[in-house]
């Protein structure tokens, strides 16, 4: 961690805050995630290595603490009092990043993995009723093998199959990643993305009302951006 060699508040925060990959992982905390396994997946990009050492850090600083695991001999990561003080931050960066960011997509930000992690964790498993239910998501941009996937809604859990779980499948999506990106973020309404026909849906009348409430979109896709008609790309 390197110091910005002043005695200021905001640069001793800063000084921990502001290493590369910290807001991500602070961000995945307080979304839930405790497992070493769901904090790589959120990071995908950044080496499971530098993981390691990073959490390490926070933790000494006293923004995390580890706990034994419920289940095998690994530990679990969770915020501190004093961490969970850095997550209204992460929310202001979020707002003013879906407010002021650039919203056209480059090619190395169409991440599948990260979208598919995203909404496991996201998505509001409930939303068809006390049975389980299967979503069908097909990516039709991308190779087979990393096309199709099924998301397993029991309960409040909702699993990524890389198989057909074998249940019946409440809905059928088709569209392209970069799409579901948009619409994830709430770059492209959900009305919007079925009317133009960029994304196709197909289940009963009652499966596809309900499909809104299960993508659970966060109050930040909400936001509108402020970037001038020639910046924004949506």
């Amino acid at each position: 961690m390197k110091s910005y060699g002043q005695f200021c508040p905001v640069a001793k925060a800063a000084e921990l805050f502001c290493e590369r990959w910290t807001p991500l992982i602070l961000r995945d905390l307080g979304a839930g995630a405790s497992r070493f396994s769901e904090l790589h997946r959120g990071v995908p990009l950044m080496s499971p290595t530098l993981l390691s050492r990073r959490l390490k850090q926070l933790e000494a600083e006293g923004v995390i603490e580890t706990r034994p695991s419920k289940r095998g001999r690994r530990k679990t990561y969770h915020l501190t009092p004093a961490g969970a003080e850095f997550l209204p931050v992460v929310q202001s960066l979020g707002v003013w990043g879906q407010r002021w960011s650039r919203r056209e997509l480059v090619d190395h930000e169409v991440d599948l993995g990260l979208l598919l992690w995203a909404l496991e964790r996201s998505v509001k498993p409930d939303a068809f009723g006390s049975e389980s239910a299967v979503v069908r998501l097909q990516f039709v941009d991308q190779p087979k093998g990393k096309d199709i996937w099924w998301l397993l809604n029991q309960g409040d859990t909702c699993e990524l199959c890389l198989e057909d779980p074998g249940f019946d499948v409440k809905l059928y999506l088709s569209c392209t990643l970069p799409d579901m990106i948009y619409i994830t973020r709430g770059d492209l309404a959900l009305n919007a993305a079925i009317a133009s026909d960029r994304l196709e849906v197909i289940g009963g009348a009652n499966a596809r009302k309900r499909l809104a409430a299960w993508l659970n979109l966060s109050p930040i896709a909400a936001i509108p951006s402020q970037r001038t008609a020639d910046q924004a790309c949506r």
